[in-house]
C-alpha cells in the first residue's frame, strides 16, 4: 500500500464530483448534516480556516461498487477516477452548496426535512466585528423567510434586484463564473455605477469570493493496489466524527461490484431467521458473514489442511461464490442452534450469554448436519456450549478460538480429543457472589440452568418453557426481597447475587412484595390455595434449600444453594470445580462448599 498527500483547489474537488470523476464507495452512508453544519462550514472556509484533511482511493483497485453523490444525477454514471473513503459529509454539503446551481435538501437541528439556498451578507463578510457564521443566510426555496404562518416577510431575496438591494450575495455562484460575472454586472447597473457600491462589490471579491478560489482542500490519496482490509481499517481509523463502518458493510460494496445486493439477501434471512426464533435477533449482517467465512475456511481445512481462520481479514476476502455456496447452511445450522438453545431454556437475544457463541455453533450445525440431531451427538455440543459459557470465553476478541472450535468439535464427534475450549474452561466457587447483573454471561447461563431443572413458579406452579417464558414475562428476581435484606443489613454482594435469585413470573414477584420469605410463603399458601408440600416441591424446583428459607436463615440458605449451583454447573460442562474448601471460599460463604 502506498499513499501520497495532495492540496487541490476546491473548486477542482468539486468540478470532480460534479463529472462523477469522483464518487462514493457503496458502503458510505447517506449524507446528513444539517443546515446548521452546512453554514458553519460556509462561514470556515470563507474565512480560510482549515476544514480537516478528506481521503482519496485511487479507483480500479478493490472491487467496490461506487455511487454518485448526492445531489448528482448522470445517466449512465461514469467510472470514477478516485472514490472519497473520509470526508464525504464535508465534501457533500460543499457540493450541494457551492457547486450543484440547486437547493440543498437537508434538516433542522432537530431533524425536520427543509430545502435551503445559501447566501453571504456582504456587509457582514466584510465587518470584522461581526461573526462570520451570522453572515452566511440560510433561506427556504422560496427564497423568502416569513413569520406569523406566511403573513409577514421578514427576508425576500426572490429577485436580483432584492438581492442587490440588500447586498445578498448567492453562494451557488461562487464557482460557476459566467453566472458570477453576470450578477456582477447586474449589480452595478442596479446600483448606477455608484463608485461607494463598486468599491464595495471590489473589497467583497478580494477578501470573500477570492478565498473560496484559492481555498485548498488537505488530501491523502491512496494507490489503487492498497486491499480492502487496509481500506476497512483506514476507514475506521480516520473516521472518528461519524459511525464506524463494519465488514459487512465493506462486503456489501464489494459483492455489489459482482451485481449482488448483499443488504437485500441478509435482510431476507433475518427476516426468515428471526421470525420464529427471537434469540437470533442477537446476530447482525458481520457476524453471519464471520460464520459463513469460518464454514469456508473449514472445508478448505478439511481438504488441504490449511489452518482454519475468520479472523476480519478472511471475512474481508470472502469470495462471493463461497457466500452464495454456504449462506443457506449457516442459515439453517443458526435456526438449528436456536432450537437446541430453546431446548436449554434460552429463548431470546435477551436471555442468550454470548451472542458471539452463536458464530461457532451455527457453523458446527451446518457442518454436522442431520447428525446434530442424533442424541450423543447433541449432547457433546452442549457440553462444549456450556463450558465456553461458564468458562466465559467469548466475551473478547473470540476469532481465533472460533477457528479452533470448529475442528475441534468435529473431530471430538468423531472420536477425538476434547475440544480446547472444554479444557480452558474453569469456574470458581466465589464468582457466584459477583454475578450480580444479566450483564454477566454466566449469569445468564444459570438462570437458564435452572429454568432447565424445571423450575416451577411459586404460585401456579407452571414449569418454564417458550410460551410461558413470553406470556408471563419471566425474568430473574431475589428469593428473599430486596426490601427486607437491607433492613436486615445483610451484604449486598451476597443478597443481589445469582445466589439468592430465581426466574419467576413478574406478577409472582409482585405478590412476594418485600416480605420475609416465611411471610410470603405462608401468604402464598393461604391465598393462592397452594399447599405447603406442593409449594415446598415448587421451590426444591428453583434448587433452593426450603428449611433455611421458610426459617429465614439467609447464610445457611446462601450456602446450601450456592452449593447447589455449582453442582448444576458441574453436570452440563462435565467438570469438577475446584476450591469449594479454599481458604478464600471458607472466608467468603462462612464454609466450606461441600
Amino acid at each position: 500500500m502506498s499513499f501520497r498527500t495532495a492540496e487541490p483547489p476546491l473548486k477542482d474537488v468539486l468540478d470532480a464530483i460534479a463529472k462523477g470523476d469522483t464518487q462514493l464507495p457503496d458502503f458510505q452512508r447517506g449524507w446528513v448534516w444539517d443546515d446548521f453544519h452546512i453554514r458553519s462550514l460556509i462561514a470556515s472556509i470563507s474565512l480560510s480556516y482549515p476544514i480537516g484533511a478528506v481521503m482519496f482511493l485511487e479507483a480500479g483497485g478493490v472491487p467496490f461498487k461506487p455511487r454518485l453523490f448526492e445531489g448528482m444525477s448522470i445517466n449512465p454514471a461514469p467510472a470514477p477516477k478516485t472514490l472519497v473513503l473520509d470526508g464525504q459529509q464535508r465534501l457533500t454539503s460543499m457540493y450541494l452548496a457551492l457547486r450543484s446551481g440547486k437547493p440543498v435538501k437537508t434538516r433542522t437541528e432537530k431533524g425536520a426535512d427543509i430545502m435551503r439556498v445559501y447566501f453571504l451578507d456582504m456587509a457582514k463578510c466584510l465587518d470584522p466585528g461581526e461573526d462570520r457564521e451570522e453572515a452566511v443566510i440560510s433561506v427556504p426555496d422560496s427564497l423568502r423567510i416569513t413569520s406569523d404562518f406566511g403573513r409577514k416577510v421578514e427576508l425576500d431575496l426572490s429577485t436580483t434586484a432584492l438581492q442587490y438591494q440588500q447586498r445578498m450575495f448567492p453562494i451557488s455562484l461562487i464557482f460557476d463564473t459566467p453566472n458570477f460575472m453576470q450578477w456582477k454586472m447586474g449589480y452595478a447597473s442596479h446600483h448606477s455605477n455608484d463608485s461607494d457600491a463598486m468599491m464595495f462589490l471590489m473589497r467583497f471579491e478580494q477578501e470573500i469570493w477570492l478565498r473560496f478560489q484559492q481555498f485548498k482542500v488537505p488530501a491523502i490519496e491512496l494507490s489503487q493496489d492498497t486491499p480492502r482490509e487496509a481500506v476497512c481499517q483506514v476507514f475506521e481509523k480516520v473516521n472518528t466524527g461519524g459511525v464506524t463502518l463494519t465488514v459487512f458493510e465493506l462486503m456489501t460494496a464489494t459483492f455489489a461490484a459482482n451485481e449482488f445486493n448483499l443488504r437485500e439477501d441478509w435482510d431476507a434471512r433475518r427476516e426468515r431467521m428471526t421470525m420464529n426464533h427471537k434469540i437470533l435477533r442477537a446476530l447482525d449482517g458481520t457476524a453471519f458473514l464471520t460464520s459463513v467465512t469460518l464454514l469456508a475456511s473449514f472445508t478448505r481445512h478439511q481438504a488441504t489442511k490449511a489452518p482454519v481462520s475468520c479472523k476480519r481479514a478472511d471475512v474481508l476476502r470472502l469470495d462471493l461464490s463461497d457466500y452464495k455456496k454456504l449462506a443457506d447452511r449457516i442459515e439453517a445450522g443458526l435456526k438449528k442452534a436456536a432450537e437446541i438453545l430453546a431446548e436449554e431454556k434460552i429463548f431470546d437475544d435477551r436471555s442468550l450469554p454470548y451472542a458471539t457463541q452463536l458464530i461457532p455453533l451455527a457453523a458446527i450445525c451446518a457442518s454436522m448436519a442431520d447428525k446434530i440431531d442424533q442424541h450423543g451427538v447433541k449432547q457433546k455440543v452442549l457440553r462444549w456450549y456450556w463450558c465456553g459459557v461458564f468458562g466465559e470465553l467469548y466475551g473478547g476478541a473470540n476469532e481465533t478460538r472460533f477457528g479452533l472450535d470448529l475442528p475441534d468439535v468435529v473431530q471430538w464427534v468423531a472420536g477425538g480429543n476434547e475440544p480446547r475450549t472444554i479444557r480452558d474452561s474453569s469456574f470458581s466457587p466465589i464468582r457466584l457472589l459477583s454475578l450480580q447483573s444479566r450483564l454477566a454471561a454466566a449469569y445468564k447461563g444459570l438462570a437458564a440452568l435452572l429454568m432447565k431443572h424445571g423450575g416451577k413458579d411459586f404460585i401456579t406452579g407452571t414449569p418454564i418453557d417458550l410460551n410461558t417464558y413470553f406470556n408471563n414475562a419471566i425474568d430473574i428476581h431475589h428469593i428473599f426481597p430486596r426490601v427486607w435484606c437491607e433492613a436486615q443489613k445483610l451484604p449486598r454482594e451476597k443478597w443481589n447475587s445469582v445466589i439468592n435469585k430465581a426466574p419467576l413470573a413478574a406478577g409472582t414477584n409482585r405478590y412476594i412484595g418485600g416480605d420475609a420469605p416465611s411471610n410470603y410463603l405462608s401468604r402464598i399458601q393461604k391465598h393462592k390455595q397452594v399447599d405447603q408440600s406442593s409449594l415446598d416441591t415448587f421451590l426444591v424446583s428453583h434448587v433452593i434449600p426450603v428449611s433455611y428459607l421458610r426459617n429465614d436463615d439467609f447464610e445457611g440458605f446462601t450456602r446450601d444453594r450456592a452449593n447447589a449451583l455449582l453442582k448444576l454447573i458441574e453436570a452440563v460442562t462435565g467438570k469438577s470445580i475446584a476450591g469449594r474448601d479454599s481458604e478464600e471460599t471458607i472466608k467468603s460463604f462462612g464454609a466450606a462448599l461441600t
